[in-house]
C-alpha cells in the first residue's frame, strides 16, 4: 500500500479569540504539512451552539492570515470536502451516529441532567460506564418499544458510545510514544444530543478527520486523555487502517512555570496572550494583541517555534522557510514550556534590526503624525532611525528615540540639570555657540574635528561641556552620538537650541 500524503487539520471552536498556545497549534501543523509537502485544513468546530462567539471565526481566520499561516483547504478557502463547517454538516453526522446505533457500538439514553446529578450524589466517583449503565435509563435497559416511543413524542435524549471494559487500548503518540490506558476507566461519552441535532467534538471530528483523509492529528496536550476515546471509535468504524498519527503537544506554562498560561497572566504582567486585539461581545472588554502592541508576525513565529521545539542548535533565528526545512515532531519536548514573554520582546527587536531604515521609517511615519509631526523629508527620517533603532524592541519605542530629532526641548531633565549644569556653563556654551556659527561644513565628522580640539585647548573639563552641550540640544543627556544629532537638526538649529537653554535653566544652587 502506497504511503498516505500528509494531511493535518487546524480544527478551532468559534468560542472567543484565538488563545497564543493555539496559535502555536496551528503553526506545528503548518510546518509539519509544508516540510511533507502535505495539505493544512481549516476547519471550525462550532457544534457546541452554547458558546458560539460571533465574529470568532472571522478573528481567527484575519490572525492566521497574519501570520503567514496560510491553507490548502477548509473555511474561506474552498476544497472537496466541504462544508468545512461542522454546524454545516448534522445530516453527515448522523449517518454516522445511525451506524454505531445500528451495530450495537452505541446506545440511546434519556436520563435527565437532574437524575444523572442524584446519581453522581448517591454513588461516589460516579461515571456513566458498564457498572453504572444497567441501572439508567437507556435503549440497554428499556423495551425496544417504549425507546421508540419516547424518541416519537420529542422526548429528548443523547448517544452514548458502548465501551466494553477490561480493554487495553493503545495510543501510539509521535511526541509520547506508546501511551496505554485499560477502557475500564473510561466513561460512555456522550457522541450526540437531540436537543440541538448536533454530535459532540468526540464524534464530529472523528468522522471529519476519517472523511477528509486527515493523516496527522496535531493538537494539544489537553487533549491526551480523549485519545483512547477517539482510538476506540475508529475501531468501532472499522476504520483503524486509516486512523491518524497522533501527536499531543506540551502545554504552554505561566512564565514562572507553574500551570497553564492563561489570559489572568498576560493581564497580571502586562504582555498579549492573543494574537490580535480581540474585542468581546459579551463582555465589551478589550484583550490587547501581539499585533497591535507592535510585534513583527515574523518574530511572534520564531518565538513560538521554539516553545516546544528546538532544532538540536544553538541558532535560534529562523525564516519560516527555515523552520518548515528543520522542523520535526520528534524534537518536540514531552514536558511544559515556560512562554518567556521578555524572549518574545528579544526576538522582535531582532526582527526590526533586519529591517532597512527605509522600512522602519515608512512604518514609523503613522506615529510621527500622530505627533502632528509632518512634511520630514525621507531620507532624513531614515537617517535618524539607523542613529537609534538598536535600542528599540517596538516601533513605537521610536518616538521616545528621536522626539528631539523634531521638537526642540521646552524643559531640562532636573536631575541632568544638577548634575552638568555648572556655573561656568552658560560662558562656555557662548563660546561654543560662536565656534559652531563660524564652521562652513556642518557634517558630524567635521564639526567633531573642530570642537573636540577646541575644549581640549582651553583645558575644559570634556565630560562636563559635552553633556551640557547635549542637555541643551535633546533636554537630557541622551540619545545617539552628539554630532550625528546637530548635523541632521543643522547649524542654525543647533545654536538656537543653545541660546534657548542658556535663557531658560536655572540650576537650583544659583
Amino acid at each position: 500500500m502506497s504511503e498516505r500524503k500528509v494531511r493535518v487539520r487546524f480544527a478551532p471552536s468559534p468560542t472567543g479569540a484565538l488563545h497564543i498556545g493555539g496559535v502555536r497549534t496551528a503553526l506545528y501543523n503548518y510546518l509539519f504539512a509544508k516540510q511533507h509537502g502535505g495539505d493544512m485544513i481549516l476547519r471550525i468546530e462550532d457544534t457546541d451552539s452554547q458558546r458560539f462567539v460571533p465574529g470568532a471565526e472571522a478573528y481567527i481566520v484575519e490572525a492566521l492570515e497574519w501570520l503567514g499561516i496560510k491553507f490548502d483547504e477548509g473555511v474561506g478557502y474552498g476544497g472537496s470536502f466541504a462544508p468545512y463547517r461542522q454546524s454545516e454538516r448534522k445530516e453527515i453526522y448522523r449517518k454516522y451516529v445511525d451506524q454505531l446505533l445500528d451495530n450495537g457500538k452505541a446506545y440511546i439514553a434519556f436520563d435527565t441532567p437532574e437524575e444523572l446529578e442524584a446519581k453522581r450524589k448517591e454513588v461516589a466517583n460516579f461515571q456513566y460506564d458498564a457498572a453504572t449503565r444497567g441501572s439508567m435509563r437507556n435503549s440497554l435497559t428499556m423495551p425496544a418499544a417504549e425507546v421508540e416511543a419516547l424518541i416519537a413524542q420529542g422526548h429528548p435524549y443523547v448517544v452514548r458510545i458502548k465501551i466494553e471494559p477490561g480493554e487495553e487500548v493503545v495510543v501510539d503518540d509521535l511526541i509520547r510514544g506508546k501511551v496505554t490506558i485499560n477502557s475500564s476507566v473510561l466513561d460512555d461519552k456522550v457522541l450526540y444530543k437531540s436537543a440541538d441535532n448536533l454530535p459532540t467534538y468526540h464524534l464530529a471530528n472523528i468522522v471529519d478527520d476519517h472523511l477528509m483523509e486527515v493523516s496527522h492529528v496535531i493538537r494539544g496536550e489537553e487533549w491526551l486523555p480523549s485519545a483512547p476515546l477517539h482510538v476506540l471509535l475508529y475501531r468501532a468504524f472499522g476504520w483503524e487502517d486509516t486512523m491518524p498519527r497522533f501527536a499531543h503537544l506540551p502545554l504552554l506554562l505561566k512564565p514562572e512555570g507553574n500551570g497553564k498560561l492563561s489570559k489572568r497572566d498576560g493581564d497580571r504582567l502586562g504582555f498579549p496572550v492573543f494574537p490580535l486585539e480581540w474585542h468581546d461581545p459579551k463582555t465589551g472588554e478589550t484583550s490587547s494583541g501581539y499585533r497591535e502592541t507592535g510585534y513583527l508576525p515574523e518574530a511572534v513565529i520564531n518565538f513560538l517555534a521554539l516553545l516546544g521545539w528546538n532544532p538540536g542548535t544553538d541558532e535560534e533565528i529562523f525564516s519560516m522557510d527555515e523552520l518548515i526545512r528543520l522542523f520535526s515532531l520528534e524534537r518536540c519536548s514531552k514536558s511544559g514550556a515556560r512562554f518567556d514573554y521578555e524572549k518574545g520582546k528579544w526576538f522582535n527587536h531582532k526582527y526590526l534590526q533586519k529591517k532597512s531604515d527605509e522600512e522602519l521609517a515608512r512604518m514609523f511615519a503613522p506615529e510621527l503624525a500622530a505627533h502632528s509631526v509632518t512634511g520630514v523629508d525621507a531620507g532624513k527620517l531614515a537617517k535618524i532611525i539607523g542613529l537609534v533603532k538598536e535600542r528599540i524592541s517596538f516601533v513605537k519605542e521610536l518616538w521616545e528615540q528621536t522626539s528631539f530629532f523634531f521638537i526642540a526641548p521646552e524643559s531640562y531633565n532636573p536631575k541632568d540639570v544638577k548634575k552638568r549644569w555648572k556655573p561656568e556653563t552658560p560662558a562656555i556654551l557662548e563660546e561654543l555657540i560662536a565656534l559652531l556659527e563660524g564652521i562652513g561644513d556642518f557634517g558630524s565628522a567635521a564639526v567633531e574635528a573642530v570642537v573636540i580640539p577646541y575644549i581640549e585647548q582651553k583645558g575644559y573639563h570634556m565630560g562636563n561641556v559635552m553633556n551640557a552641550f547635549r542637555l541643551a540640544v535633546v533636554g537630557e543627556c541622551r540619545g545617539p552620538h552628539m554630532f550625528d544629532i546637530t548635523e541632521i537638526i543643522g547649524k542654525e538649529e543647533t545654536v538656537r537650541r543653545l541660546r534657548t537653554a542658556i535663557e531658560n535653566i536655572k540650576p537650583e544652587n544659583d
